[in-house]
């Protein structure tokens, strides 16, 4: 069931400004809470019928830029806290249980490799100023650590117990106040060999296309609409290849604009959906602050 609670389409996989241009040298700063509510699709197998979530989810960011070989990269790291709640029919008797805890550690490695030279203080500001017109080619690696409350006898988790292994390709068109953005994402599955009652989990790797589109205001104000897709992941469990492929699709909106010079405010909205009939059709409503120094 782990398999599609914590959906690979989620609103942190489908968020612009991946490959922007950023000043090196500089640190930033991101707390995040966002609110799901979501209505799951559920292998028969299990004899769950009508199955819902609620979550909360608390999110604290750290991004680091640098120069590497005369290219800008950068590092993340992500750590999300969660509380969530589960409904549904179990054997046509209503049943549900929560979760509180820490979920799965996200760290990603980034670096561009065409446009967005490392620049810092005025050199930067100078470039940006004169630069109406740009493309940004990037590669990054992401990887999902298994650091998140992990129970071997359920079936519902905020951890996956193995990592997740997420080599990205993008590209970034700004043509004057506008932005184009669009990343390739494969998800490269480690077993749990610890999975329900002591089974093994394997699953084949997930792919994602997302793009999205940015206007950005004189004032500082911007705003996009982003869209995803994602194919694959099917798993086995113990021998047993299941029926559940995946076939999800999402759309995000989200906006921000400057508080101060160095703290913006951004908020978003979230939806996913599912093809396939194993997957979430889920609605976030995010708001979060950014710092940079």
């Amino acid at each position: 069931m782990s398999l599609w609670l914590n959906s690979p389409l989620s609103a942190q996989e489908v968020e612009i400004r991946r490959w922007n241009h950023l000043p090196i040298d500089t640190n930033f700063v991101t707390a995040n809470f966002a609110h799901t509510d979501g209505d799951i699709g559920v292998d028969p197998e299990l004899r769950l019928q009508d199955v819902s979530v609620e979550m909360d989810t608390w999110l604290l960011g750290y991004i680091r830029t640098f120069e590497l070989f005369d290219k800008t990269a950068r590092v993340e790291i992500r750590q999300p806290w969660q509380a969530g709640l589960w409904n549904g029919l179990l054997d046509g008797t209503p049943a549900k249980t929560s979760r509180e805890g820490l979920s799965d550690t996200f760290a990603r490695f980034a670096v561009n490799l065409v446009g967005a030279p490392p620049l810092k203080g005025k050199a930067y500001a100078d470039y940006r100023a004169a630069t109406q017109v740009e493309t940004i080619v990037g590669v990054a690696l992401g990887v999902q650590l298994p650091t998140g409350q992990y129970f071997e006898d359920k079936l519902i988790n905020l951890g996956s117990n193995r990592f997740t292994f997420r080599p990205q390709v993008g590209v970034h068109q700004q043509f004057y106040n506008w932005s184009f953005e669009g990343t390739g994402t494969a998800y490269i599955y480690t077993d749990n060999t610890s999975f329900f009652n002591g089974n093994l989990l394997q699953q084949d790797p997930y792919y994602t296309m997302d793009g999205s589109v940015e206007y950005k205001f004189q004032s500082g104000i911007w705003a996009s609409l982003g869209a995803a897709i994602g194919l694959g992941g099917q798993s086995t469990v113990s021998g047993v290849e299941k029926d559940n492929f995946r076939e999800d699709f999402a759309w995000t909106a989200s906006a921000g604009f400057p508080v101060t010079r160095s703290l913006s405010f951004k908020a978003a909205y979230f939806e996913t959906d599912h093809w396939a009939k194993v997957g979430i059709a889920s609605q976030t409503i995010s708001v979060g602050l950014v710092g940079s120094w």
